[in-house]
């Protein structure tokens, strides 16, 4: 018997259409989304920080430190995302090592650009 891949197991897909808010700034962050097709905007104070394209996640800093949304997120496109929740995070990091990684790296990636934005 073949252990279950903890990432097959997202219950439901959400589908938006372009414009659709995914949520909004100031929310609880109880799940964060991987944006299985389309893209997603990321924004704050009005600017569009970011757009995260087909396997990037959006909504991950929330769940993390379990404080209010920093952003908020719109479907730049027509997108299907695949919502985790936060047990579910715990079980895919606790299994899977390299999903935790993966995570990190976009925060880090996202913190850089943040500080290269700030120096402008």
């Amino acid at each position: 018997m073949q252990p279950q891949d903890p990432l097959n197991q997202i219950e439901k897909y959400q589908s938006f259409i372009q414009g659709a808010l995914v949520f909004r700034e100031g929310e609880p962050g109880d799940h964060l989304y991987i944006v299985a097709e389309g893209q997603v905007d990321i924004v704050a104070g009005g600017q569009v920080l970011e757009t995260v394209e087909a396997g990037g996640i959006v909504g991950e800093l929330a769940l993390i430190d379990d404080k209010p949304r920093s952003a908020r997120a719109v479907a730049h496109t027509d997108c299907v995302l695949a919502p985790i929740t936060r047990q579910h995070f715990l079980t895919l990091v606790q299994r899977t090592p390299l999903f935790a990684l993966q995570v990190m790296r976009v925060m880090a990636e996202r913190l850089r650009r943040a500080n290269t934005r700030s120096r402008v």
